[in-house]
């Protein structure tokens, strides 16, 4: 009870004790023939004190005056009247409202009384993407009985609001203020049908979405990435392949298109073991036909920018920025793109040596420093453009020493058997030798920090590679900043069901 009223009392629907109205009366100021009307208000100052302030300004005496066929009281008269009226309008304003409570009301036992309203926001968008007119086209297509818009704007709500299973999904639905009529089986169906349409569904939110911010699709982003399932054998496009979290479970591989401020433009799902360099074109192709996109720069990491998928992007009007993997550089190139010279800033022909900076100073710590060279790929001619960022170049110096720490570490614990199966895992600079330098088979393995590797590895600190097809003098590269779509892990077993889920997202 006390919660509750300090709760009301906070609200203003609670009366305080001593309040008050307020008072308007109406005052002539100024000097004989030019004095002003103005309606005044009395009121009371923080220390207790009573005081007035002008709240309106009728106009001048003689203007009004006459108005009034010079009859001074049927003006005052009418002053008066716009006093009282001021006063009850602004004490309408003011005025609290009383709630009675009851202690012996009681609420009905499992009666709901509380619901979520977060989703309204939502709501309006789904308006705006004009959600409904896609239903509503989606339903001439199919026989169905189901609520199929309202099934699908729950499944938003709730993704966004309170991400989990579709059962969980479900239940949470029926806490907002406008609670599901559907059944959890419609639900499951409805996924079948937002596989089927997917392809529609993307295009269509494209087009309406340009209603509310329009689209920069001159820059389209592309990645891949997959989600794995707790089961045991393949099953349909569930494969076994390499999982991006390392996982021995079967997986789907999703791609996925974005434009220029990173608002997702199409998807598809394919087989865990398919080639992500094959995943592009199929999505790519939708793109110009279905989207009306076809003059873009396509931008991708390395692992997606193979010489097929950069030969797709160097016709028409497309062109492409991608990734270009430093260390998988023949030995020749790679001498080529960490030879210190020949480096410049943008806007500058100045040449740079690397060697000369300060990079204690802080603008050239935070200056981003670059080159450029052809590169001949069978039938395209490309250009390679180096950078080199000494803040970059302080960051991965400092994360691989923590890890260097770690391996130290480890050296003197039992883990130093173990592996090192990725990029960042410490175990990969520990050396094991097993025979001595006479070649004989030692009695014992001994573990040591393997300089050579973190040599090797300090070599490309702060550089940065990307290949392009672009034409003329270049003074801007683009990064690829990878983004996740959440947990990976998947539950729904069912193809098109996983399809349908995927389109929620």
């Amino acid at each position: 009870m006390i919660l509750y009223v300090l709760f009301c009392t906070i609200c203003g629907i609670v009366k305080k004790k001593g309040w008050r109205n307020y008072q308007m009366y109406v005052s002539i100021t100024g000097n004989k023939g030019n004095q002003d009307v103005y309606i005044k208000q009395s009121y009371r100052k923080d220390n207790g004190k009573t005081s007035s302030r002008i709240y309106k300004k009728l106009g001048k005496y003689n203007t009004l005056l006459e108005q009034f066929s010079g009859n001074e009281k049927e003006l005052m008269d009418w002053a008066k009247k716009e006093a009282e009226k001021e006063t009850l309008a602004y004490n309408q304003q003011k005025e609290k409202v009383s709630l009675s409570l009851s202690p012996l009301a009681r609420i009905p036992l499992e009666e709901e009384r509380v619901f979520n309203i977060g989703y309204l926001f939502l709501q309006k968008i789904c308006s705006e993407l004009r959600i409904d007119n896609i239903c509503r086209n989606i339903r001439n297509h199919h026989k169905f009985s189901y609520d199929f818009h309202a099934i699908l704007t729950d499944l938003i709500y709730a993704r966004i609001l309170a991400p989990s299973s579709k059962l969980s999904s479900y239940k949470y639905c029926h806490s907002l203020l406008e609670p599901p009529k559907y059944s959890l089986q419609d639900l499951y169906r409805a996924l079948s049908i937002l596989a089927e349409e997917s392809d529609f569904i993307q295009e269509e939110l494209y087009k309406n979405s340009n209603f509310i911010h329009p689209r920069n699709s001159k820059i389209l982003y592309y990645d891949c990435t997959n989600y794995y399932f707790e089961i045991e054998a393949e099953d349909g496009i569930k494969k076994y392949g390499k999982s991006k979290e390392h996982r021995p479970n079967p997986i789907i591989t999703m791609g996925l298109f974005m434009d220029a401020d990173g608002i997702p433009l199409a998807f598809d799902i394919f087989p865990g073991n398919q080639n992500e360099q094959l995943t592009l074109k199929p999505i790519e192709k939708k793109v110009i036909k279905d989207f009306n996109c076809s003059e873009f720069i396509f931008c991708s990491d390395a692992g997606l920018g193979g010489k097929s998928n950069r030969f797709l992007n160097s016709f028409g009007n497309r062109s492409y920025v991608i990734t270009y993997s430093l260390k998988k550089m023949k030995k020749e190139e790679r001498e080529l793109a960490l030879l210190p010279t020949q480096f410049k800033v943008p806007g500058s022909n100045k040449l740079i040596d690397l060697r000369t900076l300060d990079e204690s100073d802080p603008k050239v710590y935070n200056t981003i420093y670059y080159k450029e060279y052809p590169l001949v790929t069978g039938d395209m001619d490309e250009t390679v453009i180096i950078t080199y960022s000494p803040k970059y170049k302080a960051y991965q110096s400092k994360i691989r020493n923590a890890q260097i720490d770690r391996a130290k570490k480890m050296i003197q614990s039992s883990d130093k058997t173990r592996k090192g199966k990725g990029s960042n895992d410490p175990a990969r600079f520990i050396q094991r030798t097993s025979v001595t330098e006479d070649g004989e088979i030692a009695q014992k393995n001994i573990y040591q920090l393997d300089e050579a590797k973190i040599l090797e590895e300090s070599m490309y600190d702060g550089f940065y590679a990307v290949v392009t097809n672009l034409e003329g003098d270049i003074r801007e590269t683009y990064w690829y900043q990878q983004t996740t779509l959440g947990n990976r892990r998947k539950l729904q077993n069912h193809e098109v069901r996983i399809r349908g889920k995927t389109c929620i997202c």
